[in-house]
């Protein structure tokens, strides 16, 4: 089997997450700058086999698009011409960010710790992805 990748993207800093190759446990990966985000695929790909790309869908509580989708609509395009053998889909990522910082919070990282914002986007691609394992 090949894994999972998922994708909390971000104007700045994009998290990335991953499951292993049985596709069981979703583990942080790293964060990348945005501008360097398919750069790093490209080579991450080359090393991994990758089957599905998640991509989380930032909504408002009403359910409609966020502001940032705007960003991320672009990214898949490209994304999906660079990579056309891998499917894209799309997680709602409504409260990751909280959810990821509570994390922080539970595991006892210190204050200084929580103000990494890099550390916040890799714990958020890995709820989105754990998500998607839980559903399946």
């Amino acid at each position: 089997m090949a894994r999972i990748l998922a994708i909390d993207f971000g104007t700045k800093r994009t998290g990335l997450a991953v499951t292993d190759e049985l596709q069981i446990i979703a583990s942080g990966l790293t964060t990348v700058d945005t501008k360097e985000l398919l750069p790093f695929l490209r080579n991450y790909l080359k090393n991994e086999k990758v089957e599905l790309f998640l991509v989380g869908e930032p909504k408002q509580m009403n359910n409609t698009a966020s502001e940032s989708e705007a960003h991320i609509q672009p990214f898949i395009s490209k994304l999906t011409k660079i990579f056309p053998h891998i499917p894209v889909q799309r997680v709602d990522e409504r409260f990751t960010s909280k959810m990821a910082f509570q994390t922080m919070i539970d595991s006892g990282l210190k204050k200084k710790k929580r103000r990494n914002k890099a550390l916040i986007d890799e714990i958020s691609a890995t709820l989105i992805l754990q998500s998607f394992l839980y559903s399946k």
